[in-house]
């Protein structure tokens, strides 16, 4: 893989399955998944694009907002709380224990590289993104 910068984000160039939805780029106001900028948060898995996610930031994250990521099946679900980590209430991690789900809380920019690596590996991800407002 060979990247170069791309705002405070990544740019990628991988060899990947194009039908897959890979990340491609991201900066703090925006993420590049496939040919497709979005330029609010999101949900993403390998064939599932979620647009217009609520949540922009952790603060705003409740237990509904995790319904629609838990639905697509994901083995794991990484959680990109923006530039920096920033964990939910327990009652969010409670949510997706019960549902029976692994959560990852890591920076936005993690959460692409995370998320394309597990992808890459054939693995049920999903990538729930917070992108700020700007």
């Amino acid at each position: 893989m060979r990247s170069i910068g791309y705002l405070w984000g990544m740019r990628f160039t991988m060899d990947t399955v194009s039908s897959l939805n890979f990340v491609r780029a991201y900066s703090a106001s925006e993420v590049v998944v496939g040919e497709r900028v979005v330029r609010s948060s999101l949900i993403v898995t390998a064939n599932a694009l979620i647009l217009d996610w609520p949540p922009c930031s952790v603060a705003e994250l409740n237990e509904d907002h995790l319904i629609p990521v838990f639905a697509l099946g994901a083995e794991v679900v990484l959680l990109g709380t923006g530039a920096r980590q920033t964990f939910p209430a327990p009652r969010i991690l409670a949510a997706a224990a019960r549902a029976g789900v692994g959560l990852e809380v890591m920076d936005t920019p993690a959460a692409c590289r995370t998320y394309n690596v597990l992808l890459q590996e054939e693995r049920r991800v999903a990538a729930a993104l917070m992108i700020g407002k700007v």
